[in-house]
């Protein structure tokens, strides 16, 4: 199954589920590329975005079991491309199309 990058955006509105959430996230680790969580204090809300790198089941999974938490709610955005196996360790910063990286590439030839 090909595997896509996605962003799950999460709103927690009620912090009673946020142990729920954590749980979810630390089971679905592996696909997890990073995560950066705002607490909105003025709102008493918290903005969380989940950056995944996964087959599309498993981004499914996730959102859905995150949208069913009381207090929560999500929305996933995904990419346009995707790929045949999951990214190896270490593998983007080898990458060649990395942020800035094509002129470096471009003039070592």
């Amino acid at each position: 199954m090909p595997y896509r990058v996605a962003v799950l955006a999460i709103i927690v509105q009620d912090p009673a589920s946020i142990a729920d959430l954590n749980r979810l996230l630390h089971d679905y680790a592996p696909y997890i590329v990073g995560r950066l969580g705002l607490p909105y204090r003025q709102r008493k809300i918290s903005v969380i975005s989940i950056v995944l790198d996964a087959p599309q089941d498993v981004i499914n999974a996730l959102s859905g079991q995150v949208g069913r938490l009381p207090g929560i709610s999500s929305k996933t955005a995904y990419s346009d491309v995707s790929f045949s196996r999951p990214a190896a360790a270490g593998e983007a910063e080898a990458s060649a199309f990395c942020f800035g990286k094509e002129e470096a590439a471009d003039d070592e030839h």
